[in-house]
């Protein structure tokens, strides 16, 4: 049973705000040179990571980990206003490329907690998403991560209760979670529009039917990505074998003769090159057809901010500038 087809998840790979990150961190070296300090990693893939340590860029966990004086990106997944603040008494010069998604959800945490809300939040515990969101109320939010956790759920008295969730996580196990904490409190709000990112949802819904039509599903993204491994755990509730891998080598041999149709999908901060990679190594030099299966077409784009593209033109022209 040779593979006949390899089948192409449409969309996949760079979401809107892993590219905004990238291209905020580009700015960021185009401005002031290297060094630039970046908390956390830029994005979860430790190839865009490696091309950007290669580039200057240091890659820091704690502030404190950063000279005084020095520019600091905040990563796309967001830091806690604590984290903030300490920047600021630090002397660094901030820049911030957190995903707009994620913007928007720091905010319904601060604009619930400004109202008197207790909140739920439906995440993966020690996420560095997770954990900026919740440090906009650390008092005022616990965290459940399945169902079976808001089964158990014991909250402190409260008079009005919200939720609000990580924008990476399985829509499917998301639902579920929230139909038990409607069930149990009735009374629990959400915020206007889904927090889980448009990205993480057209992935999913892309990868549904890549696994209806192929035995086995490649999902190229890292072991630290939430929704890369959300993509693969998607796949294998439909059915299909899914695997999770990053580079050509990991590619078993043996799958060229257990399946005729394998379908291929990145997760949103995985390189298309790492694609072409991973799709070269099951090819073996061509004779293997490759379609595009597009389950949902995206336009959504954003912008870095006008004045850093400003100072990048005039750096580009000037050279760099001291922080």
């Amino acid at each position: 049973m040779p593979l006949k087809r390899i089948v192409l998840a449409s969309p996949r790979g760079f979401c809107a705000g892993v590219a905004y990150a990238i291209e905020v961190v580009d700015l960021a070296l185009t401005i002031h040179g290297a060094p630039v300090y970046v908390r956390h990693a830029i994005v979860h893939n430790e190839w865009v990571v490696r091309s950007f340590e290669e580039r200057g860029v240091v890659f820091v966990e704690d502030i404190d980990e950063i000279p005084s004086g020095s520019v600091v990106v905040y990563s796309a997944h967001g830091v806690s206003p604590q984290v903030r603040r300490h920047a600021v008494e630090r002397g660094l010069t901030i820049i911030d490329a957190t995903c707009p998604l994620v913007t928007k959800v720091h905010n319904e945490a601060r604009r619930f907690a400004e109202r008197g809300y207790f909140m739920v939040y439906i995440g993966h515990a020690g996420h560095v998403e997770a954990e900026g969101t919740m440090g906009e109320a650390p008092d005022r939010m616990v965290l459940v991560e399945t169902p079976a956790d808001a089964e158990a759920l014991v909250l402190p008295p409260h008079e009005k209760l919200a939720v609000v969730t990580q924008t990476t996580l399985s829509v499917d196990e998301v639902e579920a979670t929230m139909a038990v904490l409607r069930n149990r409190f009735p009374h629990i709000e959400k915020p206007k529009k889904e927090d889980i990112c448009y990205a993480t949802t057209n992935r999913q819904t892309a990868v549904k039917e890549l696994a209806r039509q192929c035995g086995l599903v490649i999902v190229v993204g890292s072991q630290t990505s939430s929704n890369s491994n959300r993509l693969r755990e998607v796949a294998e509730s439909m059915g299909a074998q899914a695997v999770l891998l990053m580079t050509p080598d990991q590619v078993n041999p043996a799958w060229r003769d257990t399946f005729e149709v394998i379908g291929v999908t990145s997760g949103a901060s995985t390189p298309e090159k790492l694609v072409e990679d991973v799709i070269g190594a099951l090819v073996q030099g061509g004779g293997v057809p490759i379609s595009v299966l597009e389950a949902v077409r995206e336009d959504v784009e954003f912008k870095p901010p006008r004045d850093l593209i400003q100072l990048a033109m005039a750096g580009s022209e000037a050279g760099p500038v001291s922080p």
